[in-house]
């Protein structure tokens, strides 16, 4: 059938009236909102499947479980307890959030090779586990600030274990007490999207610097995951600025993989599963809103 100009003009207006609205709604995402969970040795159930009955009766959305410690071998390299706590998560509803390797602490990456090889492993176990985010700790003993050797080393591991990251689609996040630019100086020089930062509001603002600053230069392309702390206390009874680190957080659109972990928000001789009931309220009603 031939059409005249005026049903020709007439297709072209409707198709791109289409054209139109097919974009929008391509560019529509569903909305995010955030998950909730605590690190086993803030429940003192550190290195224990028991930490997922503990997190399921405060009500928590997962577990940020540890490796394990050098007096145990870093033990959930074990394809056995691995399968107990894939078990343990099923049963209780609770959810495995990430892995951590805080022994790093005392035996530390930028120096043992014992650290060097936990590291490396960590990263099948956390692809067996079904998460994306291996926290390192670089505290105490394993302290980055003012050893410029101390940096360097652990840029030349990290730059030998990120393809392996990247291959099995792992993020290694570095705690520490390193400002914003160090971290991303490390990042820079390793070179690789497998290694972020893992942002933790309380340390920045103890080692002296400004925690909405210090996050905001890092960017959300930078930070895996969150720790929210105030050590020994409540995190509504500590001196975090909680309502301005929420407004930053839906400012930036940060989400990272989803999680945030309670560390440490409990006083001592303190009930810990009331405690972290009160520190699960306070942050739902404060993350309320969906990205």
């Amino acid at each position: 059938m031939r059409l005249t100009r005026r049903q020709m003009l007439a297709r072209t207006t409707a198709l791109a009236g289409i054209s139109s609205v097919i974009p929008l709604q391509g560019m529509l995402r569903p909305e995010k909102k955030f998950y909730i969970g605590t690190c086993d040795w803030s429940i003192g159930k550190g290195g224990d499947p028991a930490a997922f009955d503990v997190a399921k009766k405060i009500g928590l959305d997962g577990v940020q479980v540890s490796l394990g410690s050098a007096s145990n071998n870093m033990h959930l390299r074990n394809l056995a307890l691995q399968q107990t706590y894939r078990e343990a998560s099923r049963r209780t509803g609770v959810k495995i959030a990430s892995l951590a390797i805080g022994e790093l602490n005392n035996i530390p990456y930028k120096s043992d090779p014992r650290a060097e090889e936990w590291v490396w492993d960590s990263i099948e176990v956390a692809k067996n586990l079904g998460v994306t985010v291996i926290l390192l700790a670089f505290f105490n003993n394993n302290d980055l600030r003012n050893d410029a050797k101390g940096k360097a080393e652990v840029i030349s591991r990290l730059k030998k274990v990120a393809p392996r990251a990247e291959s099995m689609g792992v993020v290694l996040g570095i705690e520490s007490y390193l400002n914003a630019a160090e971290h991303l100086e490390i990042i820079e020089k390793v070179g690789s999207p497998s290694i972020k930062v893992y942002y933790d509001f309380r340390n920045t603002q103890d080692a002296g610097f400004d925690t909405l600053q210090e996050m905001k230069k890092l960017g959300t392309q930078h930070i895996c995951e969150l720790h929210m702390k105030e050590n020994g206390t409540l995190l509504q009874d500590g001196t975090l600025p909680w309502e301005k680190i929420r407004d930053q957080i839906y400012d930036m659109g940060y989400y990272g993989d989803g999680w945030m972990q309670i560390e440490w928000a409990h006083a001592d001789g303190a009930d810990i599963p009331e405690s972290y009931r009160q520190n699960l309220r306070f942050l739902r009603n404060l993350f309320k809103k969906k990205l």
